[in-house]
């Protein structure tokens, strides 16, 4: 298993367009943080940069996340207008897969 960020760029407008595609779009994640394939997913919508999203991922491969983003349907009705996958080595806490100790 190897840990994945997902990322998503929102339109700028994603708070108006995201009412409709909500319901869809947490429904397709269910399933996976049932499984605790996903452990962790919102948005950041500090001041500091444009809002984003972020969804962290446990599983075996990242073509499990790219399938995940292309069939979301916030990314299928442009809610999000862009997503990148990030592989994330996990060193320290008590889900780290890669424990560092000194």
């Amino acid at each position: 298993m190897k840990h994945f960020l997902l990322f998503y760029d929102y339109a700028p407008d994603y708070m108006e367009r995201r009412g409709g595609f909500r319901k869809a779009h947490f429904a397709h994640a269910m399933p996976l943080v049932e499984r605790g394939e996903i452990s962790l997913a919102g948005a950041c919508t500090d001041e500091s940069g444009p809002p984003i999203g972020v969804l962290v991922f446990k599983v075996a491969s990242r073509q499990i996340v790219e399938d995940y983003a292309r069939a979301d349907p916030y990314v299928i009705n442009g809610v999000a207008t862009g997503w990148r996958v990030r592989e994330w080595t996990t060193v320290a806490g008590p889900e780290a897969l890669t424990p560092v100790t000194f």
